[in-house]
């Protein structure tokens, strides 16, 4: 007696894998195509037109990566933003060099 089992879509490897795959390709297609028909439009020899051409293709590649790494569960790395705090004039201290101002920075 076979029993029906149905695989969660969480688990489901093979569909994500599919999914990553057509999407990755559709990118790089239509980026190195955007790439090429930038190329042609700016650029006059034939090596800065194969170089438009892979960054168009560089990019697609990449945002497929990120797409396809989200899917997976595997965010990339977020990017914080530096804590920037309000210095009063007792913290700051101005860097004299040969008389003339470089650069202020705070003491925490």
């Amino acid at each position: 007696m076979a029993e029906n089992k149905q695989i969660p879509p969480q688990f489901d490897l093979n569909a994500k894998w599919d999914a990553c795959l057509d999407l990755t390709l559709r990118r790089f297609f239509y980026s190195s195509l955007a790439g090429a028909f930038g190329g042609l439009l700016f650029f006059r020899s034939p090596v800065t037109r194969w170089a438009s051409i892979a960054f168009g293709a560089g990019v697609g590649l990449g945002s497929a990566y990120n797409e396809c790494s989200l899917k997976y569960e595997n965010s990339p790395p977020k990017l914080v933003a530096p804590k920037i705090s309000v210095a009063t004039a007792s913290q700051v201290r101005l860097i004299w060099i040969m008389d003339e101002l470089v650069v202020p920075f705070v003491i925490c």
